[in-house]
């Protein structure tokens, strides 16, 4: 087995160009999910949609290798697959309750509970820039959800929506973790493969009380094309987390807002207000200002 790429922690385009366009599909992804949710429902959309990939990827992937990953990387597979089904069903929940946009915004609030988990768990010590850019994420959650109540549509739905998408937020962080760790060791269609079959063998446990398989060509075709974007965002970022650092890739995420800005104003009719626009900025600041880290941090091993 050929040894993983070496990460580039110089100033290559590829790793962020790849970024760039896999973040574009996952956006792409998360419209066309949001349709297929609203009418099969969250569980039911991201379900069939991870056995559709694990049917695209998975006979590919074993005619390739036909080796089964072992020992620490199996292992990886299993806590991503574990992590990522929660984290995929409370976020498809969440955006059928609220505009794309608005969902991507608090979502990105994610770095932000990385390192209080990493404080938490690894007893990391909490920098003051850590604390400012909590303050302000926070205070860029409640912009939005201060928007919501000045137009009085801060309903139960809409509570449970935002509820959702933090849970998420902290599965996320969390997910960032593994992902940097799986890129290192897997190739992306295997990482492909195992995330697809892994979530979908999780969530078949709900199944007999929550699947509904449509009926209509039209929902078919969106999961598929759902699963041919998940799949080529997965590929993509996995080739380029295996390429640089988490650092110098993460803050990338943020261009998701803009994608998910046009898809939901296009095919939803959304439109992004003052609230949310200003409370994405604080968020955005906040995670810049947190996870920044200084030269002489940044060369220690």
């Amino acid at each position: 087995m050929a040894d993983p790429p070496r990460p580039d922690t110089g100033s290559g385009l590829g790793p962020i160009l790849a970024t760039i366009a896999g973040i574009a599909l996952y956006s792409a992804m998360d419209a066309a999910m949001k349709g297929a949710a609203l009418a099969i429902g969250a569980y039911s959309a991201y379900f069939l949609r991870c056995l559709i990939g694990v049917g695209l990827t998975g006979p590919i992937w074993w005619f390739r290798t036909r080796r089964f990953p072992r020992g620490r990387v199996l292992r990886i597979h299993l806590v991503r697959g574990v992590v990522g089904a929660f984290m995929g069903w409370s976020f498809f929940a969440a955006i059928t309750r609220l505009p794309l946009a608005e969902a991507i915004a608090i979502s990105f609030i994610a770095p932000l509970i990385a390192l209080y988990l990493a404080a938490a768990v690894l007893k990391e010590t909490i920098r003051p820039r850590a604390i400012l850019g909590a303050i302000l994420g926070f205070a860029g959650v409640m912009v939005i959800v201060g928007g919501r109540l000045g137009k009085g549509a801060l309903d139960t739905e809409s509570f449970v929506g935002i509820a959702l998408i933090l849970g998420s937020a902290v599965l996320f962080a969390v997910n960032l973790i593994l992902q940097r760790q799986q890129a290192l060791v897997a190739s992306p269609l295997e990482a492909s493969a195992f995330g697809n079959g892994t979530v979908a063998l999780i969530l078949f446990a709900g199944a007999p009380f929550l699947l509904d398989i449509p009926t209509g060509e039209p929902i078919w075709a969106t999961l598929v094309v759902a699963a041919a974007l998940a799949i080529g965002a997965a590929m993509l970022l996995t080739w380029a987390y295996a390429r640089s650092e988490t650092q110098r890739l993460v803050p990338i995420e943020y261009t998701g807002f803009l994608w998910a800005s046009i898809l939901g104003w296009w095919l939803f009719e959304e439109p992004v207000g003052p609230a949310t626009l200003l409370g994405t900025i604080l968020i955005v600041v906040g995670c810049l200002i947190a996870t920044r880290r200084q030269r002489t941090e940044q060369t220690a091993i």
